[in-house]
C-alpha cells in the first residue's frame, strides 16, 4: 500500500501536462518564455520588453488639385453637363479650386453685379462645386460684340468678388499660392490690344520673388493651337494683320512665359488641347466648357479632342498629371510630367 501511495506521487515525467520540460517561468509574470517558444495564452511577455519603432516624421509630400476650363459663359445645357462632371470627378479625385478661364459671359459680357447672368451662366451650372473659381477675364467679357475693346468693363467681375462666395478675382491679373505651386492669373485681352509692358515686369517680379515648385500662368489666348484661333501671331490666319493676329501676345509670350514658367493654360479655342513642348513650357487648352469647334491645325499634340469637357491637374510634390474628361466625366487622356 505505501508503494502504491508513492508511485502515485511522483511528477509525470512525460511533460503532457503543465510545461514542457525546459520551460521556465518568468518570476514577477508567471508567463513562460523559452521551452517550445510558444506564446502562452495571456500573449508573449517579450513584446512587452521590445522596444518602440521609430515613429516616421516626414510630412507627406504637398499635392494640389485643381480643374481648368473657359469659355464657358452659355448658359446652355452643355454649359450645365460638364459643371456636373466637374462635380462628379472632383467627388472621385478631389479638387481645391478651378481655373476659369475667360469668354465667362458671352456673347458681350455684363453690365454690372446685379447683371442676371452671373447666375445664369456662373452660379447655377456649378452650383454642385463647393470649391472657389479664379477667373480670367476673354474678349467677350470686354464686349464690343465679341472683339473685347470695352476695357472698362473689367472692373465689374473684380467686383462681383465681393457679391460671391465662389468667384474669386482680386483684381485684372492676379497671383496666389497654393502648397508648392504659385499662380499667375493673367489678362491676356489687354495683351491682345498691346497694353503689355505694366503687366509683363509684373510677372516677371512675380517670378523672380517666388521659390515655389510650380509655376503656372494662365489666360484667356492660347500660345498655340490647332482649333481655328490658330497660333498667336497667325490667329484667324493673319499674320499679315497687325494686333488682331496675336503678335502682341506671341511676343509676350515669349518674353515672359517661355522656359520661365512651368504650364501655361488657356481657352478661346473651344476644344481640349495638349500640344507637345514648343518652348520650354508645358502648354494646355481647355476651352471646352460648353461649346466645340473643329481641329484643324497641324502643330504636333500629345492629345486633343473636339467636344465639350475639361481638364484637371494633380501636382504631386515634383510630378504633374494632367487628366482630360468629357462632358460625361469619362476619362479620355492622362499624362505625367515630372521635374
Amino acid at each position: 500500500m505505501l508503494l502504491f501511495l508513492l508511485l502515485a506521487c511522483t511528477p509525470d515525467s512525460s511533460g503532457q501536462k503543465g510545461d514542457s520540460p525546459d520551460a521556465v517561468r518568468d518570476s514577477e509574470t508567471g508567463d513562460s518564455i523559452g521551452g517550445t517558444g510558444k506564446p502562452d495564452s495571456l500573449g508573449d511577455s517579450r513584446d512587452s520588453r521590445r522596444e518602440d519603432s521609430p515613429v516616421d516624421t516626414t510630412p507627406p509630400p504637398p499635392v494640389v488639385r485643381f480643374v481648368a476650363l473657359g469659355d464657358a459663359g452659355e448658359g446652355n445645357a452643355e454649359q450645365y453637363a460638364v459643371g456636373q462632371a466637374m462635380a462628379d470627378v472632383c467627388a472621385q479625385v478631389g479638387c481645391d479650386f478651378a481655373l476659369y478661364l475667360g469668354d465667362n459671359f458671352y456673347d458681350t459680357g455684363v453690365d454690372g453685379v446685379d447683371d442676371s447672368q452671373f447666375q445664369d451662366k456662373f452660379e447655377l451650372p456649378y452650383a454642385p462645386l463647393n470649391i472657389p473659381f479664379y477667373p480670367v477675364l476673354g474678349n467677350h467679357d470686354y464686349g464690343g460684340e465679341g472683339i473685347g475693346w470695352e476695357l472698362w468693363k473689367g472692373e465689374t467681375y473684380v467686383d462681383y468678388s465681393s457679391q460671391s462666395s465662389k468667384w474669386v478675382m482680386p483684381d485684372l491679373y492676379y497671383t496666389y499660392q497654393v502648397e508648392h505651386a504659385a499662380f499667375f492669373a493673367l489678362d491676356s485681352t489687354q495683351l491682345f490690344w498691346g497694353i503689355v509692358d505694366e503687366q509683363g515686369s509684373w510677372l516677371d517680379g512675380g517670378l523672380a520673388a517666388t521659390s515655389a515648385t510650380w509655376t503656372i500662368a494662365y489666360a484667356h489666348h492660347p500660345y498655340i493651337s490647332n482649333a481655328p484661333h490658330g497660333n498667336a501671331g497667325d490667329y484667324e490666319g493673319l499674320s499679315w494683320v497687325p494686333i488682331v493676329n496675336g503678335e502682341s501676345i506671341k511676343d509676350f509670350v515669349d518674353d515672359h512665359i517661355c522656359g520661365q514658367v512651368d504650364l501655361y493654360i488657356a481657352g478661346h479655342d473651344h476644344s481640349l488641347q495638349w500640344p507637345e513642348d514648343v518652348c520650354g513650357t508645358e502648354m494646355i487648352v481647355s476651352g471646352a466648357g460648353a461649346k466645340t469647334t473643329d481641329l484643324e491645325g497641324s502643330n504636333p499634340t500629345w492629345f486633343e479632342y473636339d467636344q465639350e469637357g475639361f481638364v484637371w491637374i494633380e501636382l504631386n510634390d515634383r510630378t504633374m498629371t494632367a487628366v482630360f474628361y468629357d462632358s460625361s466625366g469619362q476619362e479620355l487622356f492622362r499624362r505625367s510630367v515630372s521635374k
